[in-house]
């Protein structure tokens, strides 16, 4: 753990961190689909156009997967992260469809050193997907833990 680049202290209440962005494919959506949530919509073009989606869309838990891979790469691969002890909401707001580009960004909104163990630090956080038209798709917040950089050494 040494030597990553984000530990607890990095992180400063307000401060918003850019993930990077995504294509979503029509093949991976079906891909997804077919093994973890093998509903119409996300299988099949017409059955989705059919649906209030309006087109072959991204299951939700996609959405996280495809979210989680944004945030491992930009952030949690280089850092201190213990893990997080869950999800406290998570909101899908509008379909994702085959051929949208999603863009996430994660803000800060709290911070605080554990009780019961002081090298370890807990930080919540906002998480927000857009897509290609400026339109919020996905919003997630949770707490991670984190620890300190002496800690970590």
């Amino acid at each position: 753990m040494a030597g990553k680049r984000w530990a607890y202290e990095d992180f400063e209440v307000g401060s918003s961190l850019e993930l990077g962005s995504k294509l979503v494919t029509a093949e991976e959506i079906v891909e997804f689909a077919s093994e973890f949530d093998p509903q119409p919509m996300h299988l099949e073009q017409a059955a989705g156009e059919a649906s209030i989606l309006g087109g072959l869309s991204a299951s939700g838990w996609h959405i996280c997967g495809m979210f989680m891979r944004l945030l491992c790469d930009s952030l949690l691969l280089d850092s201190t992260s213990q893990g997080s002890p869950g999800i406290d909401e998570v909101q899908w707001k509008k379909p994702v469809l085959a051929g949208d580009r999603l863009t996430a960004r994660s803000t800060v909104l709290a911070k605080r050193i554990s009780s019961s163990r002081p090298g370890l630090g807990l930080v919540s956080m906002r998480a927000e997907m857009i897509n290609q038209r400026g339109e919020s798709v996905f919003e997630l917040q949770n707490t991670g833990m984190f620890l300190s950089r002496e800690a970590a050494q």
